[in-house]
């Protein structure tokens, strides 16, 4: 697990205590899933890709990868409700570290937080792309 996962995330003040305790699990959910580096993360770059119904519950479950906006939506998905083992299976470095500057947008807060924090790198290009 990358070294800033074992760190606790500062809440945000003026929470209570349920809530601020319920935002650490929330977060913790995803960074339990982050892979140790994005180097592992090797997926498709082109062609169809079928998700499963694990992550594809609801909506779209498969993804053409020559189509901008249906590669973006695969990767939000991807992000928000694959598991450990599906992040290296389905997310490709090379092409999450090109879309994050917008993907981020269309992700919600927790996981571009977990992601940026443990992936210096995806900050990194969002400040490039600025």
């Amino acid at each position: 697990m990358p070294s800033s996962s074992q760190h606790a995330t500062p809440t945000p003040s003026g929470l209570s205590g349920a809530v601020a305790e319920d935002l650490a699990l929330y977060r913790e959910k995803f960074r339990r899933r982050l892979p140790e580096s994005l180097d592992e993360l090797q997926g498709p770059t082109h062609g169809v890709v079928e998700l499963p119904l694990h992550m594809a519950w609801s909506g779209m479950t498969s993804y053409d990868m020559s189509k901008p906006r249906q590669r973006m939506g695969l990767y939000r998905t991807v992000l928000h409700e694959g598991l450990r083992d599906d992040l290296p299976r389905y997310l490709n470095q090379d092409l999450l570290l090109q879309l994050w500057p917008v993907l981020r947008k269309l992700v919600g807060r927790t996981v571009r937080t977990v992601w940026e924090d443990a992936f210096p790198q995806l900050a990194s290009r969002t400040r490039a792309a600025a």
